[in-house]
């Protein structure tokens, strides 16, 4: 039996856009350390990339948006409970979430990743898979993609993607599948050196990873959804968007503009 997710909301010091008479917001992220996309400093202060898109994408929309953060599977529970007003975590766009939320337009797209010991030349199919032990963070949607095409891998669920690479360090886990920017950064990491290495991206399936990364919105918040849409289509135009991912990545994290 599984319990459900507590909320644990906290609001931050950090004001995303601190505009004079803008609408105040309130936008979820996860708890758990997803660098280089948001970590918490020693006081709890939200840093990364996505939140500093966010920041932009909030000035451009005029709203006053304020970080309330929860753990991640709690992110939709919070927003359909009307605790927070939209999630800014790294959320894929998918036709399964699209049963409970609404999206904006997508602001990001990588591929999803296979980690694994040195040497172990694990091809990244079901094939490849067969027979071994596969972790993957809960509710994500890497763990959508291996129920759905792993079906002879045993799988771990994990409540962050940390404690997943932790037991790939540690030998218990045979691979881990996760966004690649995250299975580098591992890979990158002295633990990942010496233990590690990429196995290769999965097979794109839209169907469970989705369309990319959007804002979640409640379902009837449309106003809202055209708010974001417009202003992430503005920092897209006006070089804000470039000017801010230079700072983290030396590629195009939004991928291909057709998907």
């Amino acid at each position: 039996m599984k319990m459900k997710p507590v909320l644990t909301a906290t609001l931050t010091t950090l004001c995303l856009a601190p505009l004079a008479q803008a609408e105040q917001i309130r936008v979820g992220f996860a708890t758990e350390p997803y660098p280089p996309f948001a970590t918490p400093d020693a006081s709890g202060e939200l840093h990364g990339w996505e939140v500093d898109i966010t920041r932009a994408i909030c000035e451009a929309a005029e709203l006053d948006c304020r970080i309330v953060t929860t753990s991640w599977d709690g992110l939709i529970p919070a927003l359909t409970g009307d605790k927070i007003d939209f999630i800014a975590a790294s959320l894929s766009i998918t036709d399964k979430r699209r049963e409970t939320i609404a999206f904006s337009d997508k602001y990001y797209q990588t591929p999803a990743s296979l980690a694994a010991a040195q040497g172990a030349a694990l091809e990244p199919t079901p094939e490849g898979l067969a027979g071994k032990t596969l972790g993957v963070q809960s509710a994500s949607i890497h763990q959508a993609y291996a129920q759905a095409h792993f079906p002879a891998a045993t799988l771990r669920e994990y409540q962050t993607q940390d404690e997943a690479n932790q037991d790939l360090f540690a030998g218990r886990l045979d691979a881990t599948l996760a966004d690649r920017l995250i299975v580098e950064q591992f890979l990158d990491s002295r633990q990942g050196q010496l233990c590690c290495e990429m196995q290769g991206n999965v097979a794109h399936d839209p169907g469970t990873l989705g369309e990319g990364i959007g804002f979640g919105i409640r379902q009837d918040d449309d106003a809202l959804r055209e708010r974001l849409n417009a202003a992430i289509a503005e920092v897209r135009a006006d070089g804000t968007y470039d000017a801010i991912t230079e700072r983290y990545f030396d590629f195009d994290i939004y991928g291909d503009a057709d998907s």
